[in-house]
Parts: C-alpha cells; structure tokens; sequence
C-alpha cells in the first residue's frame, strides 16, 4: 500500500467525526517526503479550533496509519 494510500484510508476513518460537526476533510498532496496538506472544509474550515483538530485529531490518526508522515499541514 502506497503513502496516499494510507493516508486516504485514515481520512476515510476520520470524515464521519468531522461531518457530525458539519465539516470534512480533503486530502490536497502527499509529498515524496512524507509531508501531507489537506483542506478542512465546511465548518471545520472557519472553526477557531481547526488547528487544534488538525494537531490532536487529524495528524494523530494519520501517523498512526503511516508513522513515515513527516509532517501534515492545512492549506
């Protein structure tokens, strides 16, 4: 399984938590060197807390998926 293949596999895990908040998340780029950007889209785009999602939620379950994820990134 590739990188981009993990990753959209733990997104798909996490969406639903996000989409009872309203929100979703996109997946924009995996990098050759690990780094990953998405968009948090609907609610959770203009949320206070987003970064906080992304940080302590997002970034969590992805690295747990894939531990070779340098670094995941809004945009």
């Amino acid at each position: 399984m590739t990188l981009k293949e993990k990753v959209e596999s733990a997104l798909t895990r996490i969406r639903p938590m996000l989409e009872r908040d309203g929100g979703s998340i996109e997946l924009i780029e995996v990098t050759d060197d690990g780094k990953v950007k998405v968009k948090l889209t609907g609610a959770c785009g203009s949320c206070p807390m987003s970064q906080m999602t992304l940080k302590m939620g997002v970034e969590l379950v992805l690295r747990e998926s894939a531990p070779e994820i340098k670094s995941v990134d809004a945009v």
